[in-house]
C-alpha cells in the first residue's frame, strides 16, 4: 500500500454523514410514498364523530366549488349522462384494460390519480390524456386529509400537482379526496379539510354512486351500484388501482355494453366546464421532474437497502453458525486431549515495554511465579520515558533481564529480545498483561507436535466492572475467542495476539523474525508463519489477563490501529489466496473470513442502521421490535455459550442489548475509518493506550 504524509483523513466523516442522511432521507421518502394505506386496503382508518357538513354540501351535487370568499356551490351531471371516475391509479395492470374498454366504446372518463403512481407510471399517465380522458388529483400518497395536519394536506396536493405537471406538462383543476363517497356522507371536519385544499384552486368531485368496488362485491353488484335511475345522470366512483380490480373491469365492460342510453363522458365535459388539464407553467414542470427523480432514486435506494439488509443479516447469522459449530467441534477435541503438562525444554518470555510503569511489575511477577520448570524473562524497554526499566530492575528477580534500546517500536523491541533469548520456545507477552500461573506451561504444550509453529493463548479483559469493560469482555469472549476456535478447526488462524502468544524459534527464523512493516505485527507474523508451512493452534487454557481501554477515545485509538494493521496484513499476504497447502487455507479461508465478516459486514452497518431508523418510522413497531429481539436472542444464546466455554459467569449478558446501541456502531465506524485510511494510502501513526494499572490491582499481583 502506498504511503503518503503522516496524517489522517477527516473530510470523509462529513461525506459519510451526508451519505447516511441522504440514504435515510430517500428511505423516508420511499416510506412516505408506499406505506400509507390505500382505499383498496379497507375502510377509512380514522373514525369521525363530527357533525354533518354544511347543508348545501350534504344536499347538493357531487361537484363542489369553494370560492376564495368561502361561498359554496355544487352541481350534478345532466340527465342521461354518466361520468365514470376511477381512483387510486394509474395501475400497470388494470388501467390499460379499462382504457382499452373505453376506447372500444369511444367513451371518456375521469381518472383521479395518486401523485406517486404518476411518477411510477409516466407513460400510462400520458396515455390517459392522449386518449381524450381527463386527470384529477387524488393526493400524492392517498392520505386521508382530515387525518393529517394542515401542512401535510398542502404538501400532498402540491406534490401531486408537481408530479402531474412533470409527466404530462399539464396541471389538474379537479380533485377527489381519498376515502370519500357521496356528499351526504361528508362530515363537518372532512369538509373543513376539503375546503382548505380546494378553496379557489380545485373543483372537488365526490360521487352520486359509490360502488364500493374495492370490497369486490361481485360484478352484478358493481353494475347495479353504477347505474343511475332512468332519466338521470350521475358521477360514478370506481377504482383502477389499489388492489385486485378484475371485477371492476368486468363491470365497466357490462356498463359500456348495456348502457347505450347513456352518454359516458368526463366530469368537465358533462358539466360544460373548461378543460380540466390546462398547460402547467415551467416552474411546476421543473419541480415535477425533480420530484420524479427523487422518487425514482428513493425506490432504488429502498430496494438496495433491502438487499443490503438481507446480505448483512445473512452474513451475521452465517458467522454465528460457523462459530457455534466449530466451537463445539473444538470443545470435543479439547476434552479428548487431556494429557498432563509436560516439560518441553527452556522457554524464553519476551516482554516489549514502552511506558508500562502502571502494569510492568505485575506482568513480571506473574511470569516469575510461573509453574513451568525453566523460564527466562526478557523485558525490552523500548525507550520508555517513565520508570519502566527501573521498576523491573528493582524487583531483583532471578531469571529476569532488562534490555534497553532507543524507541524503535514494538516489532523492533521483540526482535531485540529474540537476539537475547536462549530458549527454543518463545512466549511473547505485552507489558500490560498478567498471565495465570500455569499459562506458560499450558501455552507451550501444543509444541509437542513438531508441525506446530505458533500457539494463541486466551486473552481476557480484567477491568470489566464498568459498562465499557463489560462490552469489551463480551467481545473478547464472544468474538475473538469463538473466532480462534473456528480458525484452528479451519487451519487458518490469522492472528496470535500480542498479549499472549507462543512461537517456535525455528518458525520465527523461517519468516525472518518479527515483521516491522505493518501496525498489526502479531497478525502479519502469524500469517507469515502459516505461509511458511507451520500450523497455528489455539490453547484456550492458557489464560492472560489484559487491561482493556477504559475510555471510548482510548478504545477508538486501539481498535483503529488493530483494524488498519489487519488490512495492511491482508493486503501484504493477498497472494496466499492462490497458493497451495497451509498458505492456501489461510488465503481462501482466513482472509476470506476477515474480508466478509470483519470488513464488508461492518461497512454495511451505517446503511443498515439508517434502514432501522426508517423501520421505526414507517414499519409496524411490533414487527421491527420482533426482528430486533429475535436477533438479540440469538446473540444472547451465542454469548452464553461462549462464556460457558471460557468458564466465565453469565452475569455480563445484561450488557449485551446496550452493546448493540453504542459499542457496535463505534466498532463499525472504526472499520470505516480504517478502510478509508487504507484506500487513500495514508500511513497511520502508532496509537499508544494509556494504562492505569487496573490489571495488577484487580488480580492482586505485586
Amino acid at each position: 500500500m502506498a504511503r503518503h504524509a503522516n496524517r489522517e483523513p477527516r473530510a470523509h466523516w462529513v461525506l459519510l454523514l451526508l451519505g447516511v442522511l441522504v440514504i435515510l432521507g430517500e428511505l423516508c421518502f420511499s416510506g412516505y410514498v408506499h406505506h400509507v394505506g390505500g382505499e383498496g386496503d379497507g375502510p377509512r382508518p380514522v373514525p369521525h364523530d363530527a357533525g354533518p357538513a354544511p347543508k348545501e354540501v350534504a344536499e347538493g351535487g357531487p361537484v363542489i366549488r369553494v370560492d376564495p370568499d368561502g361561498r359554496i356551490t355544487t352541481r350534478g351531471m345532466p340527465a342521461d349522462t354518466i361520468a365514470l371516475t376511477f381512483d387510486d391509479g394509474p395501475d400497470p395492470k388494470w388501467t390499460p384494460q379499462i382504457l382499452d374498454l373505453l376506447a372500444r366504446h369511444e367513451a371518456r372518463a375521469t381518472f383521479f390519480v395518486i401523485g406517486s403512481k404518476v411518477n411510477e407510471h409516466p407513460e400510462l399517465t400520458r396515455r390517459i390524456l392522449a386518449e381524450g380522458h381527463e386527470i384529477g388529483a387524488h393526493t400524492f400518497s392517498h392520505a386521508e386529509l382530515v387525518a393529517v395536519p394542515s401542512w401535510r394536506r398542502r404538501l400532498e396536493m402540491t406534490l401531486t400537482q408537481n408530479a402531474i405537471a412533470g409527466v404530462t406538462g399539464r396541471r389538474a383543476t379537479l380533485m377527489r379526496p381519498p376515502f370519500s363517497a357521496e356528499p351526504d356522507a361528508v362530515r363537518a371536519d372532512e369538509f373543513t379539510a376539503l375546503a382548505e385544499v380546494t378553496r379557489g384552486t380545485y373543483l372537488a368531485v365526490l360521487a352520486d354512486h359509490d360502488t364500493e368496488d374495492w370490497r369486490r362485491p361481485g360484478v352484478e353488484a358493481i353494475v347495479n351500484a353504477s347505474t343511475p335511475r332512468l332519466g338521470t345522470g350521475a358521477v360514478v366512483m370506481l377504482h383502477d388501482g389499489g388492489g385486485d380490480r378484475s371485477q371492476t373491469v368486468a363491470a365497466v365492460k357490462t356498463l359500456l355494453d348495456e348502457g347505450s342510453g347513456y352518454q359516458f363522458t368526463t366530469v368537465s365535459e358533462g358539466l360544460g366546464l373548461p378543460a380540466a388539464n390546462p398547460p402547467a407553467d415551467t416552474a411546476t414542470r421543473l419541480r415535477g421532474h425533480a420530484l420524479r427523480l427523487v422518487q425514482t432514486l428513493s425506490q432504488w435506494v429502498s430496494s438496495a437497502m433491502i438487499l443490503l439488509l438481507g446480505i448483512a443479516l445473512t452474513l451475521a447469522l452465517l458467522r454465528m453458525v460457523l462459530q457455534l459449530v466449530t466451537a463445539t467441534v473444538h470443545a470435543r477435541r479439547a476434552r479428548r486431549d487431556r494429557r498432563g503438562l509436560r516439560y518441553l525444554g527452556p522457554v524464553s518470555v519476551i516482554v516489549p515495554a514502552y511506558n508500562e510503569a502502571a502494569n510492568i511489575a505485575a506482568t513480571v511477577w506473574a511470569l516469575h511465579n510461573s509453574d513451568y520448570p525453566w523460564v527466562e524473562i526478557i523485558v525490552v524497554d523500548d525507550g520508555s520515558t517513565d520508570d519502566t526499566a527501573g521498576i523491573v530492575r528493582r524487583l531483583r528477580l532471578p531469571g529476569v533481564r532488562v534490555v534497553r534500546q532507543p524507541n524503535a517500536g514494538k516489532p523492533a523491541a521483540l526482535n531485540n529480545g529474540l537476539r537475547h533469548a536462549r530458549g527454543a520456545l518463545l512466549v511473547l507477552v505485552d507489558g500490560d498483561t498478567v498471565l495465570e500461573t500455569d499459562a506458560v506451561g499450558r501455552l507451550v504444550q501444543p509444541f509437542a507436535d513438531p508441525t506446530v509453529g505458533a500457539v494463541s493463548g486466551n486473552t481476557r479483559v480484567v477491568n470489566r466492572r464498568r459498562l465499557l469493560g463489560r462490552w469489551q469482555h463480551l467481545e473478547y469472549v464472544m468474538g475473538f475467542n469463538l473466532d480462534r476456535r473456528m480458525f484452528e478447526i479451519g487451519e487458518c488462524m490469522p492472528t496470535v495476539p500480542g498479549a499472549i502468544g507462543g512461537f517456535r524459534r525455528d518458525a520465527l527464523r523461517d519468516v525472518g523474525g518479527i515483521p516491522e512493516v505493518t501496525l498489526a505485527e502479531d497478525t502479519d507474523l502469524t500469517m507469515s508463519v502459516i505461509r511458511a508451512g507451520w500450523r497455528v493452534v489455539y490453547q484456550e487454557s492458557a489464560v492472560a489477563w489484559t487491561e482493556a481501554p477504559s475510555t471510548l477515545r482510548q478504545l477508538w485509538r486501539q481498535r483503529y490501529r488493530w483494524c488498519y494493521g489487519t488490512l495492511q496484513a491482508m493486503w501484504k499476504h493477498r497472494r496466499s489466496i492462490v497458493e497451495r497447502g497451509p498458505a492456501g487455507k489461510l488465503g481462501r479461508r482466513g482472509l476470506l473470513y476477515l474480508l466478509l465478516f470483519q470488513v464488508l459486514l461492518p461497512l454495511t452497518a451505517p446503511a443498515v442502521d439508517a434502514y432501522a431508523v426508517y423501520g421505526l418510522i414507517f414499519l409496524p413497531v411490533a414487527q421491527v421490535a420482533g426482528v430486533w429481539l429475535g436477533f438479540l436472542a440469538i446473540q444472547v444464546l451465542t454469548a452464553a455459550y461462549a462464556l460457558r466455554l471460557d468458564r466465565e459467569p453469565l452475569r455480563p449478558l445484561w450488557a449485551l442489548p446496550f452493546q448493540q446501541v453504542v459499542y457496535r456502531q463505534l466498532m463499525y465506524l472504526v472499520v470505516v475509518q480504517s478502510t478509508v485510511t487504507a484506500l487513500m494510502g495514508i500511513r497511520l501513526r502508532w496509537h499508544r493506550i494509556v494504562r492505569t494499572g487496573s490489571a495488577a490491582e484487580a488480580l492482586g499481583v505485586r
